[in-house]
């Protein structure tokens, strides 16, 4: 295979080429108060026990209620949301309940206080393992407790963010399971 040329390029816009995975929707509740924010910055972190780290802004409304209650749940939506998870990045959870304003299900976790989101395809219920990014970076390391995942579509279009409020949504699977290693990537 050739060398692809390169050129210099924005250190500050490199994001572009590495999230790292779809946009999700990270819902939180603590003291009768819950909140919905759109994220893109997270990373799996761990198998067994598995462990997904979330970056929360600590200007964010969710911020506060993720500390308070030590939990979350992180809600993946399919490419059919994608106005709708746009719309509530824009907003705050201060002001209005995102659930009620962009018509969600708000439906009861079996294991945490945060609501899962309806319409989405997989909500993952999260404890708090490990607080200790937390004051530093507003690095969150859950481990998930409880998983929901609809059984159709079988692979959901999920929708993936490139910066600049551009998008790329999941397409074709492609298979090298012949030539993979377990526990190798």
């Amino acid at each position: 295979m050739k060398a692809l040329p390169k050129k210099d390029f924005p250190v500050e816009q490199a994001r572009r080429f590495l999230e790292p995975g779809p946009i999700v929707l990270v819902s939180t509740a603590w003291r009768g108060q819950r909140n919905l924010m759109t994220m893109g910055w997270h990373m799996v972190m761990g198998f067994s026990p598995s462990l997904v780290a979330t970056y929360l802004w600590d200007a964010n409304h969710s911020h506060a209620l993720a500390r308070g209650s030590g939990e979350c749940v992180i809600n993946v939506p399919g490419v059919e949301l994608l106005d709708t998870v746009v719309d509530i990045g824009n907003c705050s959870g201060r002001e209005v309940d995102k659930f009620a304003r962009f018509g969600l299900d708000a439906l009861p976790a079996r294991e945490v206080g945060a609501p899962l989101v309806g319409q989405c395809h997989s909500c993952f219920e999260c404890r708090l393992y490990d607080d200790s990014q937390v004051a530093a970076s507003n690095l969150f390391i859950w481990e998930i407790v409880h998983a929901h995942v609809a059984p159709r579509p079988k692979l959901p279009r999920t929708v993936h963010y490139r910066g600049d409020g551009q998008f790329m949504v999941a397409g074709a699977e492609v298979s090298r399971r012949r030539r993979f290693k377990p526990d190798m990537l």
